[in-house]
C-alpha cells in the first residue's frame, strides 16, 4: 500500500509529470540517465493479414505517462512514403514502439508539399509509383546526399521490369559457392500472343511456360501468373508478357528476404512436379495460385527434406552480396527454387522491391537494427569530417 501524500509531495508529483518525468508515485524516481519506457515487456503484436485493422497503443497504467526521447540519445528520423496498404502492413504498433526506444521516429512525407521542404530527414523510404515521383525523388537525392534514399528510383526501376530484371545473373561471381545458379529460358511477347508460337520453338522453350506481366505496377494483376501447357493456349494470354519456362522443384519456393546485410528465408507452396504423361494429357492454361499470402506458408509442413532443405548459408550469402552490388538495393526479396532431384541447382525467377516484411518472423526487429547500423554509419562520417 502506498504511504500517505503531503500536499507538497503531490505538487512535486504533479510537476515532474509536467516536466515528462515518468515516476510511479510511492517510489523514488531517477534522473533522465535511469529512465526507461513503462510497459516496455507489452509490445502489441502484429496480425498475419495485410488488411486487418491497425492496432492501437494504449497506456492504461495509473501514474505511468510515455517518457519523452532522451536528450542524450541522437534523434533518426525516418521520412516515409507508402501506399496505404504498405503503410499498414509494414509500420506496424510493435515495429513504431521498438523503433522510438532507439531514438528512431517515422514521419509521413506529404505529397501535396515540396519534398526539400520538409525533414529533416536521415532516411527517405518509399515506394511509390509514376514518373513525377521518380523525378521528385531523383531530384531530392541529388541536393541532399546527406540523406540515405531506400532505394534509388533508377534501381527500382530495373526491376519493375521483368526482362530487365533477371539480366546479369549469369555474370555473378559464385564459383566458390557450394551451389549453382541458373536463371530458366525466357523470351518478351509485346503484341499477339498467338503469334508467338512459333518464336517460342525458335527461342528453344519447351511447354509448360509460365507466364506473367512483363510490368509490375503494383496492382494485383501485375502479379498474377500462368501456366501454358501448349501452343495453343499462349491466345489466351494477354500481352505484354514473360514466358519462362517451368522448372520442376517438388512444390516449394524459398522466398529469401534481405534488409541491409540480413538475410531472412521462407518456404512457400508453389505449383507441383509437371510430369511428361500430364504434359502430354493436360492442356489450355492454369493460373497460379498466390504463393507470397503467410497460408502458402510450408515452413512447418512436412516435406521431403530433399525439398524442403534450405539453401546452403553461403551460397545464399555470396548471391545477396552479388546482387546488392548489381542492382543497388538494400531492401528486396529473392523467388528462389531448387531444380528437382539436384542437390544444390537453383533457379532465381523472380526479384521484388520492398516486399511484404510483415510476413517475415521478427521483421520489426531487423528494421530496427538495421536503421541502428544506417544511424552509426552516418554519426562515424560526421565524426570523420570534423
Amino acid at each position: 500500500m502506498f504511504g500517505t501524500l503531503s500536499s507538497a509531495e503531490i505538487e512535486t508529483a504533479r510537476l515532474k509529470r509536467n516536466l515528462g518525468i515518468t515516476c510511479n508515485l510511492g517510489f523514488s524516481c531517477t534522473g533522465f540517465g535511469g529512465m526507461r519506457f513503462q510497459g516496455e515487456d507489452m509490445v502489441p503484436q502484429r496480425g498475419d493479414d495485410d488488411d486487418e485493422e491497425d492496432q492501437v497503443v494504449t497506456e492504461t497504467t495509473p501514474f505511468q505517462f510515455q517518457q519523452p526521447l532522451l536528450h542524450q540519445q541522437q534523434k533518426f528520423v525516418v521520412g516515409y512514403a507508402l501506399t496505404s496498404k504498405k503503410k499498414k502492413s509494414f509500420l506496424q504498433p510493435k515495429l513504431e514502439v521498438l523503433a522510438r526506444r532507439k531514438g528512431i521516429f517515422f514521419v509521413a512525407i506529404d505529397l501535396n508539399r515540396p519534398l526539400s521542404e520538409q525533414g529533416p530527414f536521415d532516411v527517405v523510404l518509399h515506394k511509390l509509383l509514376g514518373k513525377e515521383w521518380h523525378e521528385v525523388i531523383e531530384d531530392y537525392r541529388e541536393k541532399h546526399p546527406e540523406v540515405t534514399v531506400l532505394d534509388p528510383p533508377g534501381a527500382i526501376q530495373r526491376i519493375y521490369n521483368r526482362q530487365s530484371m533477371l539480366q546479369g545473373m549469369a555474370d555473378l561471381n559464385l564459383s566458390d559457392c557450394s551451389g549453382s545458379l541458373l536463371v530458366p529460358k525466357q523470351m518478351v511477347v509485346l503484341k499477339d500472343s498467338a503469334a508467338s508460337a512459333d518464336k517460342v520453338v525458335e527461342a528453344g522453350l519447351k511447354f509448360p511456360l509460365v507466364a506473367k506481366p512483363l510490368w509490375i505496377d503494383g496492382t494485383a494483376k501485375s502479379h498474377q501468373l500462368f501456366l501454358a501447357y501448349d501452343r495453343r493456349s499462349l491466345a489466351e494470354l494477354d500481352p505484354p508478357l514473360v514466358l519462362q519456362e517451368f522448372v520442376n522443384h517438388g512444390g516449394v519456393l524459398f522466398k529469401v528476404f534481405v534488409v541491409g546485410d540480413v538475410i531472412k528465408v521462407m518456404r512457400r507452396f508453389s505449383l507441383p512436379n509437371v510430369s511428361n504423361c500430364e504434359k502430354a494429357k493436360v492442356d489450355g492454361v492454369f493460373q497460379f495460385p498466390r504463393v507470397s499470402s503467410a497460408a502458402a506458408s510450408a515452413d512447418n509442413a512436412d516435406l521431403d527434406p530433399c525439398v524442403a532443405e534450405l539453401p546452403p548459408k553461403p551460397f545464399l550469402e555470396a548471391l545477396v552480396k552479388e546482387l546488392r552490388s548489381l542492382l543497388g538495393l538494400r531492401l528486396f526479396n529473392i523467388d528462389m527454387i531448387r531444380e528437382h532431384g539436384s542437390k544444390n541447382t537453383f533457379y532465381v525467377i523472380d526479384i521484388n522491391y520492398f516486399p511484404g516484411y510483415g510476413k517475415m518472423p521478427e521483421y520489426e526487429q531487423v528494421f530496427v537494427d538495421f536503421f541502428q547500423n544506417l544511424a552509426q554509419t552516418k554519426h562515424k562520417k560526421r565524426q570523420h569530417c570534423k
